[in-house]
């Protein structure tokens, strides 16, 4: 066992690189000035001369703190909505008993097989005709659901004791009392896990916003990180793009590092049955 630890370790400093590795070239890309990114016909994995010249052009040229204050709006009010829904409809399939239970949970989890692209065209259609483009609710309804995110919430209730159900019952505790009061506080780590990760995917939406959305002031930084782009003087800015992608990812990965620990419980208790 001791000979195969270096091995070991040689695989995961390797696939540590490769992962990384993106990382580094998106912070070394943005240090570097526009002529002389595009004078290089190799490109180079060090930077001479960084500059800072890129991140200032990224607030300057467009209005990326704008961007910014709306997507921290949209996702705050986003995540909030979907893990109001998320946890009520969980506690639905796992706990009350109604006629069709099992068929409407199937056919809900069949709603994953469905792609994206299908609800895309579909949600911006209803939108459209509800002239809820260019606003903030037409850019937060079709997010506040997750058939994933419920599944996994639905799973990890189930595994909480009927004991303790029917104890809160006898002392006279609503439904919506238990499930706020015993089970949530239980299932913390999922329901941190599942806030997480829809923060994650509304910060890094760019399809949906993209679609719904013409007018500046409703851009969210996935807009301005493509007019940023387009802002190069017959070619892609990619330094300056590169410095946006930069600032935009530092709140995200600052999230991960101090709740990883959450995420990988979560993911495991919602995984795990009995």
């Amino acid at each position: 066992m001791k000979k195969r630890k270096p091995i070991t370790w040689l695989l995961l400093v390797l696939w540590a690189i490769m992962v990384l590795f993106p990382f580094y070239w998106m912070v070394l890309t943005s240090v570097k000035g526009y002529s002389a990114y595009n004078a290089e016909y190799t490109p180079q994995l060090f930077c001479a001369n960084p500059t800072f010249e890129n991140y200032i052009y990224a607030f300057t040229e467009v209005d990326l703190g704008r961007y910014l204050f709306n997507t921290v709006i949209f996702t705050m009010i986003t995540t909030a909505l979907m893990v109001v829904v998320s946890i009520l409809a969980a506690y639905g399939f796992a706990r009350l008993d109604f006629p069709g239970k099992n068929i409407v949970f199937t056919g809900f989890l069949a709603l994953m097989m469905i792609p994206n692209e299908l609800v895309v065209i579909t949600n911006f259609q209803t939108m459209t005709e509800l002239n809820l483009r260019n606003t903030f609710l037409g850019l937060i309804l079709p997010s506040v659901t997750s058939v994933f995110y419920i599944y996994l919430l639905k799973e990890n209730f189930a595994q909480i004791p009927d004991s303790l159900y029917y104890a809160a019952k006898i002392d006279g505790s609503s439904d919506w009392k238990y499930l706020w009061k015993v089970m949530v506080p239980m299932c913390r780590p999922t329901v941190v896990t599942i806030t997480i990760l829809k923060v994650i995917e509304c910060w890094n939406s760019y399809i949906w916003p993209s679609l719904i959305t013409d007018d500046s002031k409703y851009y969210l930084v996935s807009n301005g990180i493509q007019q940023i782009r387009e802002s190069g003087f017959g070619r892609a800015n990619i330094p300056a793009m590169m410095a946006a992608v930069v600032i935009i990812s530092i709140p995200l990965i600052i999230l991960f590092l101090l709740n990883r620990h959450k995420i990988m419980s979560g993911v495991v208790r919602g995984g795990t049955k009995g």
